[in-house]
């Protein structure tokens, strides 16, 4: 994949994974779009990939000008190209999916976060979440709570809006041995088990038990 990509492999982020190919780019990329597709509640945001990605993108536009009509390659270069911009329009469509369902949560993660954790939602996202947020409680005041009681004339969003399911089931491939892995298998006494998880090896497990796994990408969800 990387002799369709520019010659250029630092992705033009100074200081910014600066040893990375634009093949690993690309793969980074697409193991971002799938954790964010099956997972159930939103991930840590890949801004500045996606940014990196869109570098890379107008560099190989600007490559295929210089390609020779009619050649062979041309449509070879072209289907990468459209097949990356579907990636990653998936992956941040998705997030915002995710976003527009579990605004009010989403905000309150990001609230709470601590100085120096990473951050959930970039600028962009955050300013999208508040204003979704702004505008649902302006829309219900407008068309419901005015003409309720005064008692009822306010909502707690937190409570009304559905949290993400964190203990439906997910399918994952293991990218490294993890051991000791604790379940919580749906028995009457809840009985707790541990499991080994081998290299390779594909699972259908509870998101919940393996969420660090995906966000330090030990485990990729497929």
């Amino acid at each position: 994949m990387s002799d369709t990509l520019s010659d250029d492999a630092s992705g033009g982020d100074d200081g910014q994974e600066d040893v990375m190919t634009p093949a690993e780019l690309i793969g980074k990329l697409e193991e971002a779009w799938l954790n964010e597709k099956f997972s159930p509640e939103l991930l840590e945001n890949k801004s500045e990939m996606g940014e990196c990605v869109m570098e890379q993108l107008t560099h190989m536009e600007a490559n295929l000008q210089r390609v020779r009509r009619g050649d062979v390659k041309a449509s070879v270069h072209r289907m990468e190209i459209d097949r990356i911009r579907f990636v990653l329009s998936s992956y941040l469509r998705s997030r915002l999916q995710k976003i527009e369902k579990f605004f009010p949560h989403v905000l309150e993660k990001e609230k709470s976060r601590v100085e120096g954790d990473p951050s959930f939602l970039s600028p962009e996202e955050f300013a999208f979440a508040k204003e979704y947020l702004a505008n649902t409680e302006t829309y219900l005041k407008a068309v419901a709570l005015k003409h309720m009681p005064p008692n009822l004339q306010t909502v707690d969003m937190l409570k009304a809006v559905p949290e993400p399911c964190l203990d439906s089931f997910v399918f994952l491939r293991v990218r490294e041995r993890q051991e000791n892995i604790l379940v919580e298998p749906e028995t009457d006494d809840q009985r707790e088990y541990v499991v080994d998880l081998d290299v390779d090896s594909q699972h259908l497990m509870r998101y919940r038990a393996i969420a660090p796994l995906v966000s330090s990408g030990a485990v990729q969800l497929i």
